[in-house]
């Protein structure tokens, strides 16, 4: 199994960036998927959240309005695109997939619960 992340990189304030989050060796379709990110010296924070049974999905409180989270099935590919982007974004963005759990309003699961972390793709927002 592999979720490998990209389209990370330096960009702007106010600037855009989408990220991708490709799956091999399981589908996605019995899985929430999460985005996490984590800042230097921070702890761990769920950005992002999609369940694919039903599409529901979770945002965290500073990235509502700003960030979309989607799926694409034909690819197995989940997404963050991320608008007005600002300093305090920065992060290294991680994906993460747990089988049957699912994510809805102010809840998504912990993350202890996830079954697959991919290995990151950091994002830079800076002038």
């Amino acid at each position: 199994v592999q979720l490998v992340e990209s389209g990370g990189g330096l960009v702007q304030p106010g600037g855009s960036l989408r990220l991708s989050c490709a799956a091999s060796g399981i589908s996605l379709d019995y899985y929430a998927i999460t985005w996490f990110r984590q800042a230097p010296g921070k702890e761990r924070e769920g950005v992002s959240c999609i369940t694919s049974s039903d599409g529901s999905t979770y945002y965290g409180d500073s990235v509502k309005g700003r960030f979309t989270i989607s799926r694409d099935n034909a690819k197995n590919t989940v997404y963050l695109q991320m608008n007005s982007l600002k300093p305090e974004d920065t992060a290294v963005y991680y994906c993460a997939v747990v089988l049957g759990q699912w994510c809805r309003g102010t809840y998504y699961p912990a993350p202890r619960e996830y079954d697959y972390w991919g290995q990151g793709t950091q994002v830079t927002v800076s002038s």
